[in-house]
């Protein structure tokens, strides 16, 4: 086949992917066909990161530290790596987990649930205390398919009213400057160092940013002892993206929204915040449901007039002085002093562009390109009213791309991860 050189690293695995695709077996599905292209493709052909994009953060980063680096670096999440380990150590010795805002926030919320007393060393009426007091008492269970959930026994708004002078606090405080970041590591299994190999495929990569929910993988070298790459749930959006135009992507990427099953959940179970609800209530929401952001409603409790996700934790504490002048942070006064704190740092970010949306007859590269375009990890569904009746992801569109195979990855999570409740390992 000839087609013009490919316009990007990108494209250019689209054109590879278009290569196999012609001498697949004839009798393959499409769907088949799609999962068999990908399986002979090694991750190590995946055009690498930015520099920017491989952060590591010393276990002995203070949590301070930590989300500023984050933040600085625009980045979601990063390998943590042991001080303590060797310089000769290989990958598996160096690195003992991944630090995300979410872990951040969580770790900081749970203090007053790690110990007996109920304070797990810090004092009653310190910051961390009070929070966890206002939000109620977290617990951490895992579920019968393995899954680590978390309730909580307050659900009350009052229980999640917080003011703005109180993040001023949390984060000027000796615990939170002074505590390591390792110190989350050893709490949170729900985020472990899971290393792809250079050997590894596509098809292992894509079914782990998708079906096991992994938001971010990093690719190491077998014996190696550092990072080669990081792949990300919007990288492997953004290679989609580039394929436009190619045969085999045009003929999945034209297939309507609502003819892929999309969006996954019905209206009834979208989680979303009303617009007076504290802003805190989003977060605590994103928890209890195991979702990474939702729609903010306006007073009808139909129309979408902003979106938060879950790493907007970020500007709870890495500026909380915007929020100086707030009793309460309603979620809509969140929008409000982010938007301005961003406008007057003349900071790009998709948290300036309106609620994207789209329609279930859409096609799904539409949505593919917009969500790339805009740099956003979610759009919402809505009718021809503006109402809105779900939400499609990142996760969601890759999860179309491929299917796993019946014992795909035997066990390779052993000890690592939960599996989904529906796995077929």
């Amino acid at each position: 086949m000839e087609t013009d050189s490919p316009r990007s690293p990108e494209a250019a695995i689209g054109h590879r992917v278009e290569d196999l695709w012609e001498i697949a077996q004839p009798q393959l599905s499409p769907s088949e066909k799609l999962n068999s292209c990908f399986e002979d493709i090694p991750v190590a052909s995946f055009p690498r990161a930015h520099p920017s994009q491989v952060i590591e953060i010393p276990s002995d980063a203070s949590l301070a530290d930590t989300v500023e680096t984050l933040s600085k670096n625009k980045i979601l999440s990063a390998p943590i790596r042991n001080v303590d380990a060797p310089e000769d150590a290989s990958w598996i010795d160096k690195y003992i987990g991944i630090v995300e805002f979410a872990g951040i926030a969580m770790w900081l919320l749970h203090q007053t649930d790690a110990s007996p007393n109920g304070t797990a060393g810090s004092a009653v009426g310190s910051p961390v205390a009070n929070l966890a007091a206002r939000l109620g008492s977290f617990t951490f269970r895992r579920t019968s398919s393995g899954r680590v959930e978390t309730t909580t026994d307050s659900e009350s708004d009052e229980a999640a009213s917080v003011g703005g002078s109180f993040f001023e606090t949390l984060t000027s405080s000796e615990f939170y400057k002074n505590t390591k970041v390792g110190d989350i590591s050893g709490s949170f299994r729900w985020a472990p160092f899971l290393a792809l190999q250079t050997s590894d495929t596509f098809l292992t990569m894509l079914l782990l940013l998708s079906k096991y929910r992994m938001k971010s993988l990093p690719v190491v070298d077998m014996g190696g002892d550092h990072i080669e790459n990081i792949i990300t749930q919007s990288s492997v959006v953004h290679m989609l993206a580039e394929c436009a135009g190619l045969p085999w992507f045009e003929s999945w990427g034209t297939k309507k929204l609502c003819d892929l099953g999309l969006p996954l959940m019905k209206p009834y179970k979208l989680v979303k915040v009303n617009e007076d609800q504290p802003v805190l209530k989003a977060f605590q929401l994103m928890r209890e449901k195991g979702v990474g952001g939702l729609p903010v409603m306006d007073t009808s409790g139909t129309k979408a007039i902003g979106n938060i996700s879950i790493r907007d934790v970020q500007y709870l504490l890495a500026a909380p002085k915007i929020y100086k002048q707030y009793r309460t942070i309603a979620a809509k006064d969140f929008l409000t002093a982010v938007r301005h704190h961003l406008q007057e740092q003349q900071e790009a970010s998709p948290f300036l562009h309106d609620v994207i949306t789209c329609k279930r007859d859409d096609a799904i590269k539409d949505i593919i390109l917009k969500l790339d375009s805009v740099k956003i990890h979610r759009i919402y569904v809505v009718d021809d009213k503006g109402n809105a009746e779900g939400v499609i992801t990142l996760r969601d569109i890759i999860s179309k791309l491929v299917h796993e195979p019946r014992h795909y990855f035997g066990d390779f999570f052993d000890g690592v991860v939960p599996l989904p409740a529906n796995s077929t390992v």
